[in-house]
């Protein structure tokens, strides 16, 4: 985010993805929560958007409510679990411009949509 001019304190970050693998709605062990703390540190607001997780259960046991529909506009967006369903997403459509930042966690993504990945 920095190399592309954004900055980071209050920054919109989306999360695609909490539970503990793709295409599952199990959120048990799911280290999607560190992604998530760590970003909270660094003074973000974070949405976490998971189609697949129950709403109530993630409330529940992480006190995160999830955002059930994607109205709103990005500084970065994380793809944290591989999901089908984010792989038939115009994910670029919902960064607020052309220095927002993909971040492919699990290189899903074709790499020339994707800022970085692991």
């Amino acid at each position: 985010m920095i190399r592309n001019g954004k900055e980071i304190k209050n920054a919109n970050i989306l999360i695609l993805g909490f539970t503990f693998k793709e295409n599952c709605p199990d959120i048990r062990n799911t280290r999607v929560i560190d992604i998530f703390t760590e970003l909270r540190q660094f003074g973000t607001n974070v949405d976490v958007f998971d189609p697949f997780a129950t709403a109530k259960q993630v409330l529940e046991h992480y006190n995160i409510t999830l955002v059930e529909k994607l109205e709103k506009k990005y500084d970065a967006i994380i793809l944290a679990v591989g999901h089908n369903v984010f792989l038939e997403m115009d994910i670029k459509a919902l960064l607020n411009d052309d220095a927002g930042v993909i971040f492919d966690t699990k290189s899903i993504i074709d790499r020339k949509n994707v800022t970085a990945r692991l």
